[in-house]
């Protein structure tokens, strides 16, 4: 078995990396940028009718929090368009029968019910902040199953909630809400700050998973013999922004105050998956949020002091 994992270098791709060593049994392939470009559709077909693997996971996306998506919604579309229309046609082309989407929860509408199930997709209209991430998620997704339908290939999608854990990316205006918030009250504590102010009102609810959870449940539907088109991966419960940061600070040791700034936007106000689709082919999330949390931050030290943290 060769087991293709497009974005292998990425917080998600490399845990996919881990869980399959762990699994053994298969042929990890893997591509950096340098030798293959996702983008460029010539060389992305041509890599994989070269390679030919039985399957390929597309874990390789543009990603960011609200403050990225809000400032390059171009770029997050297309180049997330591109990635999955590369990738998805050229497994087709390349003879591979099984491919796993990777897509997020933001492909749900700003107003869904919560939880969110699967067929609230396409409902009513989506968070404004992320609408050109959503879309080309939503077209990935939609890719599949009608590849699925129209060509009897297995190729199904998977829907993560927000993610973190080990390699995340720490950048300050680009990183997702747990990486950003470590790095702010890891350095007001080296600093000695007596406040850390967050961005928004602290009251949106959002869920977290962590990343070993989510490859982990990656393989788990790979090995299904007929899962749903999409699925839902997350845990079913959820936090405040501002209970989160809370957590946060206990596990770096940031003593201070904690602020918010609502000028700043929410994003939507919640975001839970309903995730009794994927309960029911058999797996739940395993990795207390605490304890997570805790490896994170260890991580996140770890790559400091080896001069490798995505700062």
């Amino acid at each position: 078995m060769k087991v293709f994992i497009a974005g292998h270098r990425g917080m998600v791709g490399s845990a996919l990396v881990r869980e399959a060593e762990k699994r053994g049994g298969s042929e990890i392939l893997t591509a950096s940028r340098d030798e293959l470009d996702l983008i460029d559709q010539a060389a992305c077909h041509r890599w994989l009718a070269e390679q030919r693997p039985d399957q390929v996971i597309i874990a390789a996306a543009k990603v960011g929090g609200i403050h990225a998506n809000s400032t390059y919604p171009a770029e997050f579309i297309y180049e997330n368009l591109t990635i999955a229309t590369n990738l998805i046609e050229g497994a087709r082309q390349a003879g591979v029968q099984r491919v796993l989407f990777l897509g997020s929860s933001c492909i749900y509408p700003k107003m869904a019910p919560q939880p969110m199930p699967e067929d609230c997709l396409l409902t009513s209209p989506l968070e404004l902040t992320n609408e050109a991430y959503a879309i080309a998620k939503i077209a990935g997704l939609k890719m599949c199953q009608h590849y699925r339908a129209q060509y009897g290939l297995m190729y199904h999608s998977a829907m993560p909630t927000n993610l973190y854990g080990p390699g995340d990316n720490y950048h300050p205006e680009n990183s997702h809400v747990i990486p950003a918030l470590i790095r702010r009250f890891h350095e007001a504590k080296e600093r000695g700050d007596g406040e850390v102010q967050i961005w928004g009102s602290g009251t949106p609810r959002r869920e977290f998973l962590h990343v070993d959870d989510l490859a982990e449940a990656c393989f788990h539907l790979l090995d299904h013999a007929d899962p749903p088109d999409w699925v839902n991966l997350g845990v079913g419960e959820d936090v405040t922004i501002l209970e989160l940061a809370q957590l946060v600070a206990k596990t770096v040791g940031f003593e201070g105050q904690i602020t918010t700034d609502p000028s700043k936007p929410d994003g939507t106000p919640r975001k839970l998956l309903e995730v009794s689709s994927l309960n029911e082919t058999g797996w739940k999330a395993k990795i207390d949020f605490a304890d997570g949390l805790a490896g994170a931050y260890q991580d996140f030290l770890a790559t400091l002091d080896l001069g490798t943290a995505r700062l």
